[in-house]
């Protein structure tokens, strides 16, 4: 009887501390409200006085200058200060100030697509995210899991609109790697370089990640299962068998490319292709300016099974150990909105391409919205998983590319 007891108290106590293993894993998402989260403008405004009104802001996108002057006039005596840099640059910054004790940057601003700023920057405490109460019920949840959102965007493949008048000419990944009776591609393929693109590789860790609808979108193509080529035996990790996104790499990184680095140039060679020789391109969303702005044929490839992209968001992060931490999170709120959605702060950001986050800012500057695009929400943690496995794959097999 002694002994079964202790074997049940023992069970218990595992049971208990899985539980609470469980628990402490969800409280690391957010949203996370504290006692900031309630504070108002005006509360924060008082407050970023009294710390000496001096605000730095490392961003990665020079639109965020555009922000400074209207700030400085919102919020007489807060001096704003706004770096335009790379994303590298940004978290490396943090990272050696962190380090040396020498912070200088208040506010962040950077992209995750594969979950490295959550779990190897904000996890290991260089920053953290403020979630304004009243402005995140305007915020679907699963976008305020890994962090505050600025906004949204998403990555499109590109097709000449004069070669082909009527639409898209695909609207299926394994379409777009289609090749005819003679073993010759449909399309000339252009795109940055997928292995060192993080936001592109990303996108293709999600099809291992979903790799069920991967399946799914080749049967509904084709009207046959999936055949299964790629051998997984040269590498030192386990790949999982008959996953349909590593099918997918695998195809995809035997096909004649073109990289380029500048997404201007890749929609570019779209516009420069033709009816006879098509070409489509991957870029981010916001290059269809181009087609305004200079007058290039493209549009987006819209509504691809199983979807056209993810929902990559821009975010806001508060530095640890900032000397202002009330106007950090002032400016936060100003840039992202404010209590009604009308400071300002988000008018730089509004143009094609990008998607505003909030239920109460509509994005009419956009044909459609984010899902009706095509769009996902990614699950960071998985992509986060198996993107470096991803990475490997993919740099193995395009060296053995015999068409680069």
């Amino acid at each position: 009887m002694k002994g079964k007891l202790i074997a049940w108290l023992l069970a218990a106590v595992l049971i208990v501390s899985c539980l609470t293993a469980a628990l402490a894993e969800e409280d690391k998402f957010g949203p996370i409200y504290d006692d900031w989260s309630e504070k108002t403008d005006d509360e924060l405004y008082e407050a970023a006085k009294a710390e000496g009104g001096e605000l730095t802001v490392y961003a990665t996108s020079s639109k965020m200058l555009k922000a400074e002057e209207k700030f400085e006039e919102a919020y007489p005596g807060i001096d704003l200060v706004i770096y335009d840099l790379d994303q590298d640059e940004v978290l490396s910054k943090c990272k050696v100030e962190a380090e040396t004790g020498n912070i200088t940057a208040d506010v962040l601003q950077a992209k995750d697509v594969n979950g490295d700023v959550f779990f190897d920057f904000y996890e290991e405490g260089y920053c953290s995210a403020f979630y304004p109460k009243d402005i995140c019920e305007h915020i679907d949840p699963e976008l305020l899991k890994y962090g505050y959102p600025l906004y949204a965007s998403q990555s499109f493949w590109y097709y000449n609109t004069e070669a082909f008048p009527d639409g898209s000419p695909v609207n299926n990944w394994w379409q777009i790697i289609e090749k005819d009776e003679n073993g010759n591609q449909k399309y000339r393929l252009f795109t940055k370089e997928i292995g060192q693109e993080t936001a592109y590789l990303s996108l293709f860790a999600s099809f291992i990640v979903n790799a069920d609808q991967m399946a799914a979108a080749y049967e509904a193509a084709y009207g046959e299962p999936l055949e299964y080529t790629y051998d997984a035996s040269s590498f030192e990790f386990p790949v999982p068998e008959n996953n349909a996104g590593v099918e997918y790499l695998w195809r995809f990184s035997q096909m004649k490319m073109t990289f380029i680095g500048d997404g201007d140039e890749l929609v570019l060679a779209v516009h420069n292709s033709t009816a006879d020789d098509p070409a489509l391109a991957l870029a981010s969303g916001g290059k269809i300016g181009n087609r305004d702005e200079s007058g290039y044929n493209i549009a987006w490839c819209t509504g691809m099974a199983p979807y056209t992209g993810l929902e990559n968001c821009e975010y806001m992060y508060v530095v640890e150990g900032s000397d202002s931490p009330a106007g950090a999170r002032l400016f936060i709120r100003f840039i992202t909105g404010g209590a009604d959605g009308k400071s300002g702060g988000l008018k730089p950001f509004q143009k094609e391409g990008n998607w505003a986050v909030r239920d109460d800012v509509e994005s009419d500057w956009n044909p459609a919205t984010l899902e009706e695009c095509g769009a996902i929400e990614g699950d960071l943690q998985a992509i986060y998983g198996v993107y470096l496995d991803t990475q490997d794959m993919w740099t193995y097999w395009l060296a053995k590319n015999p068409n680069m």
